[in-house]
């Protein structure tokens, strides 16, 4: 009886060989648009997230707005500002945060 050889021909090892190169290949073709892919999917959601911080700041601001413009709060405004309504007279008070902790002194006019 003649023995037979168990080797596989050479044709199926450059056909594996093949095959493999291909996906590799096929792996590195998709390699750079993947990459890519996911870095454009985190920059989206970087800025989806501060699109919302800025929507919120943006609400907040409108709000502030639409607070001040109201009487009562341009009339405390004006009045941090230093304005009086016509026919009032404006009085400046020095001292008034030494006073209300308790070191102030009373000058009474070199006496």
């Amino acid at each position: 009886m003649a023995k037979r050889s168990r080797k596989p021909p050479r044709s199926r090892y450059v056909a594996r060989w093949l095959a493999i190169g291909a996906i590799v290949l096929v792996g590195l073709l998709y390699a750079r648009p993947l990459r890519s892919y996911l870095d454009t999917k985190r920059d989206l959601a970087q800025k989806a997230t501060e699109v919302q911080t800025l929507k919120a700041e943006r609400r907040e601001l409108q709000h502030r707005l639409a607070e001040s413009s109201t009487g009562d709060a341009l009339t405390r405004q004006a009045r941090r500002l230093g304005l009086v309504r016509p026919g009032e007279r404006l009085f400046i008070v020095k001292g008034i945060s030494a006073w209300v902790h308790g070191k102030a002194t009373i000058d009474r006019g070199g006496r």
